[in-house]
C-alpha cells in the first residue's frame, strides 16, 4: 500500500485538544464540520493531543462520514496512562482528561497504541500512522516502532507510515534507512523557518516520500507577529520576533495578509502533499481557509528573496523555479 492522494489543505487537531488553552467539545465538533464543509479530507489527531481528547472528539464527527472519503492519520510512541500519583494541569494542554503520555516506542507499544487509538476514535482503521516525535528515542523507533509499522502497512492494516516531528535532521536518516511514505513536518518548511530546504526536501524527493506540512504559523509567529507571540511553543526570542515583522513588512507592502503568504508557501513544493491548518474555533478555521485563497504577486516572493527573507531555492510556483 502507498500514500492515498490528499487533500491540499487538512486538518490538524492539536488546538481541539485544548493546546495552550481549553476548547468546549461542542465547539470542538463544529470546527471539525467546518473543515470538512470546506472540503478538507486529511484529518490529523494523536493520542498526546489533549490526552485523547482530540482523537474522541475528531472520531465522534468522523464516524458520520463515508470512510474511503478521507484520510485519517494518527501517532505512536505515547500511550496514555494514570499517573500514580496525582498531576497537576498538563502543561500545554488545558482541559483535558487525568490520563498522561508515557512514551513507549517498542514494536508492542506501538500495537497497543494503535488499538487504544481506535477505540477513542471509534473507528475500525486509520490510514496513516506516524512514529510521534522520537528525539531522543532514534534507535528504538527504527528497532521497535518502524519494525511495527512497516509489518501493519505490509498486512494492509493501515495504507502508509511515516514520522511526525519539529525537526528536519532525524526525517532525513529515517528517509534514508527507511522505506517511508510520508512526513509531517511541523515548523521547519515555513515563510520564516525554512531549514528543512537544503537536505530534508531533496532526499524527500530522492526516496519518494511525501511531505504533510504542519505548524505553518510556527506556533503564532506567523499569525500575529508581536512580542509574547510563540514559537515552537513557548515565547519567541527576539530575532525571530522582528525576522516575523519584517515579513510582516513586505506582505503588507504588497496587499498581501502575512497569514495568507504563510498558509500558501509550503504548498509551493512539490514534496508536499498537503497543508495541515489547526483551529480552535470556526471562525478562526474560515479565515485560514480563506487566507489560503488570496492571490499572492509573484513580486512579493521576489522582495523576499531580493531582502534575505526567502531561500533563493525556495519553490514559488514561478517557471523558473521548476
Amino acid at each position: 500500500m502507498s500514500l492515498p492522494p490528499l487533500s491540499p489543505l487538512g486538518l490538524g487537531t492539536a488546538p481541539l485538544g485544548g493546546l495552550y488553552s481549553p476548547v468546549r467539545e461542542d465547539e470542538a465538533m463544529r470546527v471539525v464540520e467546518a473543515a470538512w464543509g470546506h472540503g478538507m479530507r486529511v484529518f490529523d489527531t494523536a493520542p498526546m493531543y489533549g490526552n485523547g481528547s482530540a482523537e474522541r472528539r475528531l472520531g465522534a464527527v468522523l464516524r458520520g462520514k463515508p470512510r474511503e472519503s478521507f484520510v485519517l492519520a494518527t501517532k505512536v510512541g505515547r500511550l496514555l496512562r494514570l499517573p500514580a500519583t496525582p498531576q497537576g494541569e498538563d502543561a500545554y494542554y488545558k482541559g483535558t482528561p487525568p490520563e498522561r503520555p508515557v512514551f513507549d516506542f517498542s514494536h508492542d507499544g506501538v500495537m497497543r497504541s494503535l488499538e487504544e487509538s481506535l477505540v477513542r476514535l471509534g473507528l475500525d482503521r486509520v490510514d496513516i500512522l506516524h512514529i510521534h516525535d522520537p528525539d531522543v528515542h532514534e534507535a528504538e523507533a527504527m528497532s521497535g516502532a518502524y519494525r511495527a509499522l512497516a509489518r501493519l502497512r505490509a498486512e494492509g492494516t493501515i495504507r502508509a507510515i511515516g514520522a511526525g516531528m519539529n525537526q528536519w535532521q532525524m526525517l532525513a536518516r529515517f528517509a534514508e534507512v527507511g522505506a517511508f511514505d510520508c512526513f509531517l513536518l511541523a515548523g521547519r518548511y515555513t515563510l520564516l523557518d525554512q531549514s528543512a530546504l537544503p537536505v530534508l526536501m531533496p532526499t524527500c524527493a530522492r526516496r519518494g516520500v511525501r511531505i504533510l506540512a504542519a505548524g505553518v504559523y510556527n506556533s503564532g509567529l506567523l499569525a500575529d507577529p508581536r512580542p509574547g507571540a510563540k514559537f515552537n511553543y513557548d515565547d519567541a526570542p527576539a530575532d525571530l520576533l522582528a525576522r516575523a515583522q519584517r515579513l510582516d513588512a513586505v506582505c503588507r507592502s504588497h496587499g498581501v495578509p502575512l497569514k495568507a503568504a504563510a498558509i500558501r508557501f509550503p504548498g509551493l513544493h512539490p514534496v508536499v502533499a498537503s497543508t495541515l491548518t489547526g483551529a480552535r474555533s470556526v471562525a478562526e478555521l474560515d479565515e485560514t481557509v480563506a487566507m489560503s485563497r488570496v492571490e499572492i504577486p509573484p513580486a512579493l516572493w521576489d522582495d523576499l528573496r531580493a531582502q534575505g527573507l526567502l531561500d533563493p531555492a525556495a519553490p514559488t510556483g514561478r517557471r523558473e523555479d521548476a
